[in-house]
């Protein structure tokens, strides 16, 4: 179609290896693809855990249109003092009432509105609000401004999200996974085009477990005792997302290719040529 839009989205952007790539890599997918907008999981951004206005400004300068949390939203305290201050940033939609931020946000791209929504699952997570029935509420309230609606569950267990994939179906342009780390194949267009994945993957740290230093981790599960958590600052590193080709008029994802490129090193990333000619 040739009035169809291209976006590209990606899920958890882990520290400062995940922020290189994207500086890195976005201009070149941007410009490959056409991109309308871009759009991240940026809740493990600032060392693993939360964003601050440092890197809020940083990945801005790299090109990142919107923005989406989890439950690390809050790691980073001076969140909490700007986030009402910036339009293109969504934490989870089902927080109480009265947290600060919001679940949904119009993002202005190449002249058309693209509509985001955060919600967390409860499966194995933080005793939240059902995400079912507050996800409702925030795609009527951007169905009056915008047909292309990126809905980012923020999740643990993958039947939460396929059943929220199935659930949106046909109401929202697509339905990504996040917080697993670990990119899924199961990518496809569900009925009434709506896109789907159950988790987009970590952009970040390969060597490590689900980007920290592995040492940490191993740590606490063989011993199970408490132990500091890095974000693993050498090694492989891998970029994940999800390109999308979308109906501006209807809000249907007509097409969508999974991403996943990986290197040996973030210098060799800095210097590659995605499109070689």
């Amino acid at each position: 179609m040739s009035n169809s839009i291209h976006l590209l989205l990606t899920a958890d952007v882990m520290g400062r290896p995940g922020r290189r790539l994207l500086a890195a890599l976005i201009p070149q997918l941007r410009n490959h693809y056409d991109l309308h907008g871009v759009f991240i999981n940026a809740e493990n951004v600032a060392h693993g855990f939360g964003m601050g206005l440092k890197q809020y400004k940083e990945l801005c300068d790299a090109g990142i249109d919107g923005f989406s949390m989890g439950n690390h939203v809050w790691d980073q305290r001076e969140l909490i003092e700007f986030i009402d201050q910036v339009p293109n940033i969504v934490r989870p939609a089902n927080f109480p009432p009265g947290t600060p931020g919001k679940g949904h946000a119009v993002i202005p791209c190449g002249g058309l509105p693209i509509g985001m929504i955060n919600i967390m699952g409860r499966v194995f997570m933080q005793a939240l609000d059902c995400p079912f029935q507050i996800v409702d509420r925030e795609v009527t309230a951007l169905k009056a401004e915008t047909p292309i609606i990126w809905v980012d569950i923020h999740a643990e267990a993958s039947s939460e999200k396929q059943a929220m994939g199935w659930y949106l179906a046909g109401q929202v342009t697509a339905v990504t996974g996040s917080h697993s780390h670990v990119q899924t194949a199961d990518e496809r267009i569900l009925p009434g085009g709506t896109a789907f994945i159950t988790d987009i993957g970590l952009t970040g740290p390969m060597d490590g477990v689900i980007g920290m230093e592995k040492e940490g981790a191993i740590y606490r599960m063989a011993k199970q005792m408490p132990a500091r958590l890095n974000v693993l600052e050498t090694g492989a590193v891998q970029f994940c997302g999800l390109v999308l080709e979308v109906d501006p008029e209807t809000g249907k994802t007509l097409s969508l290719e999974r991403l996943q490129y990986r290197y040996e090193t973030i210098e060799e990333a800095e210097g590659s040529c995605l499109f070689p000619g």
